[in-house]
């Protein structure tokens, strides 16, 4: 096994090498550090079980798998502890679950932890959830009903209690400099110049004085959340150890948060600088020589154009996956405008190399942000801001007309903006619907519910279901009487998981049924086709009506289009933009067995309908 090594590193490490000292030969670099970061690399190497050895050297790839279907929870929601979760298992398995990500559950302060992502141990888990012993036991577990695991590696920042912290706190000047801190305010007030608040209608600064040691310590989130200073070497190294030892756990994916803060500098915004990108390829060259089978997942939420740079390109790879935020927004958009365009505009304008894989989901356990892409707006004579505040209304029920029960979160007095909270159920009717008795608002809230998650299941990328949304779970007022967690209104769409309504599924005609089902059939007809894989390429076709989404994928053994209606009308799509592509003339549904000939000049979309019209070639 160390001839395997032997060769991924001569493979890597001159690259590797160069990269590291580009970074960080300004910053006092040596030889010494850089054969101290090889040691431990050789370390971690050797600690990797048989088991995970095997995966490095056949299963490099998994993540591209069709098969691949992901579910995102809580442990402590869910299943209370990690030992419950593996009770939990059969669950996962009837809905058809390949892939579980577990919310932040490595071990934080109590009191504010910012929902798990202030770390104080990486080695170690809340004891509320469990062990560490636990936490392998269910990877054990995972492994053997062929589900493959996912955590949060808060990268960018510690935990104000973080052992590093503490000895900052204490003095010793080698752990001060693990972080960004300054003896006045000159440097902070130059970054806070160019450098966007997170959360401006909290922290009027993106620094915090710490008392204790007369210092300004950089926060971009809360004050319990340190930055960490990637310009030192020892910080590199350190993180880079707990990512590998992590891995050695035996997790699959690994979750980078806040990728794009990692690096500052001076009179820029600190976002998304050329530097984040050395980084990441840097953590993807150790992982390729010490672990090639862990995949890198990146949590980078900011605005389309900066988002698939994270995947870096085939000669220069940075995350393997990335979170596919540009299309959730843009699944919102269509839904609150029955206008499908910006869809068509990104979909055809962002393309990743073949190694790339987006994370695709409609809801997670965060807000919606409204990163849309401005410029394509523009060109169809929208103005974005104007155009979120029509969205901003839509989905907190603001707007007459709208659908939407959600909440506003994080409004922005300044410019206005703000974000929404809520469940998928919730934001896409049937909330609403229910509390009206309207069971024809019921019936076409199902059928949005059903769009959205096939709009998942069809694009490039593993879809990502995020934990209830499968038993159409609706806002859970209850978190306003609970004072930890009444100032957040997030807690509206992360409710304990009721496994009363659970029970549900098995009855049918009921909403937990047929949600859970249509979920399950979509899951079940995803592992069958070669297109669903994901290195398999989309093509936007381009049709009559601005509310008709269509895309066509193809194999060498089978080809789908792609159809959705994003309107509550009935549509007459016209065939003429698809006879080009020499469709046969008995195209068959997926789902209902219905054929569809192109040779007729059109053909009739129900409400929120759905197609996926198979070809066998």
């Amino acid at each position: 096994m160390k001839s395997l090594y032997s060769k991924r590193l001569s493979k890597h490490q001159k690259e590797l090498k160069q990269l590291y000292f580009k970074l960080y030969d300004s910053y006092g670099a040596t030889p010494k550090d850089f054969d101290s970061l090889l040691s431990m690399m050789f370390e971690r190497y050797n600690e990797r079980s048989d088991r995970l050895n095997n995966l490095d050297q056949h299963h490099k790839t998994w993540y591209l798998s069709r098969k691949l279907v992901g579910y995102t929870l809580y442990v402590d929601l869910f299943s209370d502890t990690l030992r419950k979760l593996e009770k939990k298992i059969p669950y996962l398995q009837e809905l058809g679950i390949t892939f579980v990500h577990l919310m932040p559950l490595l071990q934080t302060p109590e009191g504010e932890n910012d929902g798990g992502y202030a770390v104080e141990d990486y080695l170690e888990i809340n004891p509320s959830l469990g062990t560490m012993d636990d936490f392998e036991h269910l990877i054990e577990q995972f492994a053997d009903a062929n589900i493959v695991i996912c955590i949060d590696y808060v990268i960018n920042h510690t935990s104000d209690t973080h052992e590093w912290a503490r000895k900052a706190l204490n003095g010793d000047s080698q752990y001060q400099d693990m972080y960004l801190m300054y003896d006045d305010r000159t440097i902070p007030d130059q970054f806070d110049q160019t450098v966007p608040l997170v959360l401006p209608n909290k922290r009027p600064s993106n620094f915090t004085y710490k008392e204790e040691i007369n210092k300004w310590v950089y926060t971009s989130f809360s004050s319990f959340q340190w930055d960490l200073n990637f310009k030192n070497p020892l910080v590199f190294e350190e993180m880079v150890n707990i990512l590998l030892q992590l891995a050695n756990k035996g997790i699959n994916m690994i979750r980078l948060d806040a990728i794009p803060f990692m690096w500052k500098e001076l009179h820029t915004s600190c976002r998304n600088l050329p530097e984040v990108h050395d980084l990441l390829h840097l953590f993807h060259l150790i992982k390729e020589i010490v672990c090639p089978s862990l995949v890198l997942l990146g949590e980078a939420i900011v605005e389309p154009d900066e988002i698939f740079k994270y995947f870096g390109t085939e000669e220069r790879n940075e995350c393997s996956v990335l979170y596919n935020a540009n299309l959730m927004v843009n699944i919102w958009n269509a839904f609150a405008t029955r206008d499908v365009r910006l869809l068509n505009i990104d979909n055809s304008k962002y393309h990743i190399h073949d190694q790339g894989c987006w994370m695709n989901y409609v809801r997670c356990h965060d807000d919606i942000g409204w990163g849309l892409n401005e410029s394509a707006l523009e060109s169809l004579g929208v103005s974005p801001y104007y155009h979120k505040q029509y969205l901003i209304e839509f989905y907190s029920n603001q707007f007459p007309g709208s659908f939407a029960k959600g909440e506003i979160y994080q409004f922005n007095p300044q410019n206005n903006d703000a974000r929404i909270n809520g469940t998928t159920a919730s934001l896409l009717g049937l909330e609403r619907s229910y509390d009206e008795h309207n069971e024809y608002e019921q019936y076409i809230a199902l059928r949005r519910i059903f769009l959205a998650h096939a709009i998942l299941f069809s694009h490039r990328g593993i879809p990502l279901i995020y934990s209830g949304d499968e038993i159409a779970t609706i806002n859970d007022q209850s978190y306003r009487s609970d004072d930890r967690k009444n100032e957040d209104g997030r807690w509206v769409h992360r409710p304990y998981f009721d496994w009363t309504r659970a029970k549900k599924r098995l009855t049918p005609k009921t909403f937990e049924s047929i949600v859970f089902n249509a979920i399950k059939n979509m899951i079940t007809i995803r592992k069958k086709h070669s297109v669903f894989d994901g290195d398999v390429q989309s093509t936007i076709i381009i049709n009559n009506d601005i509310s008709l989404y269509s895309f066509v994928k193809a194999t060498a053994k089978e080809r789908i289009l792609f159809i959705y209606n994003f309107s509550e009308y009935r549509k007459e799509l016209t065939s003429e933009p698809y006879q080009e592509f020499q469709f046969s003339t008995n195209m068959e549904d997926l789902f209902t067995g219905r054929t569809i000939d192109f040779n007729h000049p059109s053909i009739t979309i129900s409400p929120y309908e759905v197609l996926w019209l198979m070809e066998k070639l």
